[in-house]
């Protein structure tokens, strides 16, 4: 066999084997950025079958830039101990306690290797367009290829079959839109619906990152702001310490809610 041959036959194996692996699994998150990331790196270290679906080529989220493309972001105290879990650097703010800067390129790669080190795999370029939903019960995702979707082109997508589905899909919360608008079912907010994301109030926004960080539907969750817009908080901007702190909460939330 040549050379290119090898290569060709080697990554066509294991990207199989590991997709063929990933079509049963525990816990499907969508969407790759900060809270989904440290769920995911928690649930794979508690021996939960996790994959990541990301539409987009990097995974990451809204991490990259940090503020406005000054790559920084701020995290409060009560989050450093993810941040020493994933192995960060943080420098205190002068004259601000409990505040703490860190480079938002150290905290994206940091987060992506420590959840794929953890055991969790990452499907990057992958477009969620549906919910499996069967007998009351959200029971996992329709996924394809994000260059087919921007393509428009017609090929048909393939599920996935979870446990536990998380919308870490941000600001759009596009997995509680599915579900809302197709399979039409009622959320566990106040209308039953997505309230949408309120303007910029940032200790507001840290604090009901967390707090709306739940299951909002059986077998349906949703982390980061995703949870926010759903519920109706206001966001936060270039500061990370709710998203972590929802990430980790999002996790213990389905590790106690599959292993029952």
């Amino acid at each position: 066999m040549s050379v290119e041959n090898i290569i060709s036959h080697a990554i066509v194996r294991t990207f199989s084997d590991k997709l063929i692996d990933a079509l049963n699994i525990d816990v499907a998150i969508v969407g790759g950025g900060p809270s989904a990331l440290v769920a995911a790196h928690d649930l794979a270290l508690n021996g939960v079958k996790t994959a990541i679906f990301e539409r987009k080529l990097a995974p990451g989220g809204g991490t990259w830039g940090g503020g406005m493309l000054f790559n920084e972001v701020v995290v409060q105290e009560e989050a450093t101990g993810i941040l020493k879990d994933f192995g960060i650097r943080f420098q205190p703010i002068p004259g601000n306690p409990g505040y703490y800067t860190l480079d938002s390129v150290e905290m994206a790669s940091a987060l992506i290797y420590g959840a794929v080190h953890s055991g969790a795999k990452i499907f990057n370029a992958v477009s969620v367009e549906d919910i499996v939903f069967k007998e009351g019960k959200v029971n996992g995702l329709v996924i394809n290829w994000t260059p087919v979707e921007r393509l428009g082109m017609h090929a048909d997508p393939l599920p996935v079959i979870a446990s536990a589905v998380l919308d870490g899909t941000g600001h759009p919360s596009e997995i509680m839109h599915l579900a809302t608008e197709k399979a039409g079912i009622n959320l566990d907010t106040p209308t039953g619906k997505i309230i949408g994301e309120k303007p910029m109030w940032v200790d507001s926004g840290e604090a009901s990152t967390i707090d709306n960080t739940k299951e909002y539907f059986p077998g349906l969750f949703a982390c980061g702001m995703s949870a926010n817009n759903v519920s109706g908080g206001y966001r936060m901007g270039p500061i990370f310490g709710g998203m972590l702190l929802s990430g980790r909460k999002a996790a213990n939330l389905i590790m106690k809610k599959i292993k029952k």
